[in-house]
């Protein structure tokens, strides 16, 4: 099966569970002349993506409460957009860590063209993903207490686990950017991720750009440990201009937003 192949096929899901509903793995399976591990990889993607929600043996179209109305929609344009840009610095047989969070678990579906990957996470989101993709990336887990507050392990085991390796890349979320000293968060555990950024040959940081300019008092990530930034187009030029003053390679990725953010 073709990568284009592919491509179609959950199109085509995705179109017939809009249309009936409600789909089964077996009716699929047939349906299609494939596996049942193909079908079920395709509707977990498609889940990720927000087309469509697993059920026991099958799939269900989202129920009308959830959604999304237009500004949820953008924001999540913007997400994928940045995910997009940050994929694509991947390259095959790479050694990174992705962490949790709702932006760097968007790069996951991205990562199917990708060969001979290893990834470690804290993120049982992130690493059900990675299972569910075609190229089987070789997946490692930090273990540690798991912490509700950012749906992640942590802790002095999970820091023990990464070091005892090393990584091309860590790609890492924040709940704000403070322009003064770098990442900040609203959760106080924040050794894990500096931990990350210490066996990390290269710090790519992923945030919206409405992020950008928050003050939180957590400081996560202090500038000198971060040497990329990824976001979306609408970052303002007096922020583009700090960053870069910092010497941080700076990424803004188009949306494919139709109509103005709202105020």
């Amino acid at each position: 099966m073709t990568k284009r192949n592919t491509q179609q096929r959950r199109h085509a899901i995705a179109a017939l569970v809009q249309e009936r509903g409600e789909v089964s793995v077996d009716e699929l399976t047939k349906r299609f002349s494939t596996s049942e591990v193909t079908i079920r990889k395709d509707l977990a993607l498609l889940e990720t993506g927000g087309l469509l929600l697993r059920r026991y043996g099958g799939a269900v179209s989202l129920p009308s409460e959830m959604v999304v109305e237009e500004d949820a929609e953008q924001v999540s344009k913007r997400k994928i957009a940045i995910a997009r840009a940050a994929a694509e610095r991947i390259r095959d047989h790479n050694r990174v860590i992705i962490d949790s969070g709702t932006t760097t678990s968007a790069m996951i579906p991205l990562l199917g063209n990708k060969r001979g990957l290893v990834v470690m996470t804290n993120s049982l989101n992130v690493a059900g993903a990675l299972r569910e993709l075609e190229n089987e990336p070789t997946l490692l887990m930090t273990g540690g207490t798991w912490d509700p507050h950012s749906e992640s392990f942590q802790g002095q085991v999970a820091e023990q686990v990464l070091r005892s390796y090393d990584f091309d890349q860590l790609f890492i979320g924040a709940d704000g950017i403070d322009l003064e000293r770098g990442t900040t968060t609203f959760n106080e555990l924040v050794g894990l991720s500096r931990v990350m950024a210490e066996v990390a040959r290269e710090v790519i940081v992923m945030v919206e750009s409405e992020k950008i300019g928050r003050r939180i008092p957590n400081l996560e990530l202090p500038w000198e440990r971060i040497h990329t930034l990824v976001t979306d187009d609408a970052l303002s030029a007096e922020a583009r201009t700090q960053i870069q003053a910092k010497g941080i390679a700076l990424i803004c990725a188009s949306s494919p937003t139709d109509s103005p953010r709202r105020k």
